[in-house]
């Protein structure tokens, strides 16, 4: 009599998954304000802090660079440095979403929206 409903037990488990993922996405959006990441240029003599976000938490600059008018590569060394917090930002945002998915089943490198 239930002949025509195919696969509706398929669609049962598949929804669960779908709320599974749905509410750890939204536990995970939450841990990545917590991680941080630090990236740094100029030897390390300037250090950007960033959340795996990607928000920037703190910059540090060694008073080092401040002798003379160097004004132009102390702003690239600035620069440089939040772009490498941001670029490890998003490689450890990727790499905690892999986890998720891995764990409901789906491929690692399955790329899910933020």
């Amino acid at each position: 009599m239930l002949k025509g409903l195919g696969n509706l037990g398929d669609m049962a488990g598949m929804m669960k998954k779908a709320q599974e993922m749905q509410s750890r996405m939204a536990e995970m959006q939450d841990e990545l304000h917590k991680i941080t990441v630090t990236g740094e240029s100029g030897a390390g003599l300037v250090t950007a802090t960033a959340s795996a976000k990607g928000e920037l938490k703190s910059l540090d600059i060694d008073p080092s660079i401040f002798s003379g008018d160097d004004k132009e590569v102390v702003e690239d060394l600035i620069l440089a440095a939040i772009k490498d917090a941001q670029a490890k930002a998003a490689d450890r945002a990727q790499e905690e979403m892999g986890r998720i998915t891995e764990d409901l089943g789906l491929p690692k490198d399955m790329k899910l929206p933020f």
